[in-house]
């Protein structure tokens, strides 16, 4: 079963090209969006949830961020969908193809011409997708996509309906929830340390009690930690330095201070 995305700024054209997908048996689900740019950002999104994409049904004449733009920058990404164009324009057939187009449908679109191109697309596609990369958050920046690696991650923060993702070279915004990542990140060293922080236990070089409060310092950031998950931080934390291996020629990090009791 496919999972797609149809994009055209032409609302009546979008609503079709949608109700024809949604007939075909061999689609599970369709997503719309009605510009370039919005296709983007609901790209990226599925991207950094881990959501599957299978094919983008594509218009190519739309302001701003054109079809053919767009495709260039989906080329980019990991594992990126199929795309099918779906055009009144014939004179971008051959840029379409240049592109690794699946099919290239003419408006307006025939419901046995729309068919061929889902059996065409679904004959690319594998039995079993690969998935997209756990360890990697795709990042939109000014009409270009970053990908930051999970490693290089050293906090995420959560600000309302998005997540910064904090690193050594700057943050990046996402929009997706804190909860989610965390999720998504589930055995992968990150630990919840407030309501709003999620940290990666790699780039922990200390944790402090100021005033009875709990600090950590997570690359050149003091962060708190809560009441609520204090103790579960410290605990996390010694366990990961007393079994870090040691390594010939660098000196262990001092173990973490006693803690005050915790109530």
């Amino acid at each position: 079963m496919l999972r797609v995305l149809a994009v055209d700024d032409e609302v009546p054209a979008l609503e079709e090209i949608a109700y024809l997908l949604r007939q075909d048996p061999r689609i599970e689900h369709v997503s719309t969006a009605a510009s370039g740019v919005t296709a983007l950002q609901d790209m990226v999104q599925m991207l950094g949830t881990g959501e599957r994409l299978d094919g983008v049904f594509l218009d190519i004449r739309m302001p701003g961020l054109d079809g053919l733009d767009l495709a260039r920058l989906i080329a980019g990404f990991p594992n990126p969908p199929r795309l099918v164009f779906v055009t009144a324009h014939e004179e971008c057939a051959v840029q379409a193809f240049e592109l690794e187009a699946v099919d290239y449908l003419l408006k307006p679109v025939r419901a046995d011409r729309l068919a061929e191109a889902v059996r065409r697309l679904e004959s690319m596609i594998p039995a079993t997708a690969e998935p997209v990369p756990e360890d990697v958050i795709p990042v939109e920046l000014a009409g270009r996509t970053r990908f930051v690696p999970q490693q290089a991650v050293w906090f995420a923060e959560a600000q309302g309906d998005y997540v910064r993702l904090h690193t050594d070279e700057g943050s990046y915004l996402v929009r997706m929830s804190l909860a989610a990542l965390e999720r998504r990140w589930a055995g992968s060293g990150f630990i919840r340390v407030h309501r709003s922080t999620l940290v990666s236990v790699r780039h922990v070089s200390e944790l402090r009690f100021d005033g009875g409060r709990v600090m950590l310092r997570v690359g050149n950031e003091t962060l708190p930690v809560s009441r609520r998950h204090a103790r579960e931080v410290r605990e996390r934390l010694v366990r990961q330095f007393r079994d870090r291996p040691a390594v010939p020629g660098v000196v262990r990090a001092r173990p973490l201070p006693s803690a005050p009791a915790l109530r």
